[in-house]
């Protein structure tokens, strides 16, 4: 009885396995199957940071710091900013809202607020796009002196 139960499993997987070799090797048409165009992979690019570490030096409490960050697309594709994450909330930034087509420069701008950041203060910014390493980061370091 194992034995013709085993001879039945062998059976079984060589017919599913000459059926599956034998289906057409073609993809299914998506579009006319779901109504909905497959996603199709984004393209990836180049960047190259031409200042993506900055020592602001020292300000007064309260004051309002604007930091510019300058990149250029290197690669042959649009370059898309898809997001940019601060480290802290004293910091906000903003991003391209149009993608940076190749040769050309963009600017992350940011805007650090001092008040109540008495000291040295060290913040990051993650930046996304649609690069092969997809996340950035970059940096600013800003000494703020207490109000007297």
């Amino acid at each position: 009885m194992k034995a013709a139960i085993a001879i039945l499993s062998v059976f079984v997987i060589a017919t599913l396995a000459l059926i599956m070799c034998q289906q057409p090797k073609t993809e299914p048409n998506v579009v006319a199957a779901t109504g909905v165009e497959p996603m199709k992979p984004k393209a990836v690019t180049s960047i190259q940071w031409l200042d993506s570490a900055k020592n602001l030096g020292k300000v007064k409490e309260g004051e309002k710091i604007e930091i510019s960050f300058r990149f250029k697309n290197t690669g042959a594709e649009p370059l898309v900013v898809n997001n940019v994450v601060v480290s802290c909330g004293c910091t906000v930034a903003g991003k391209p809202e149009q993608p940076v087509m190749p040769g050309e420069e963009g600017v992350i701008k940011a805007t650090f607020d001092s008040n109540g950041r008495a000291g040295t203060n060290h913040k990051t910014m993650a930046v996304y796009t649609n690069t092969a390493n997809a996340v950035h980061t970059l940096a600013f370091d800003v000494e703020v002196e207490a109000k007297k």
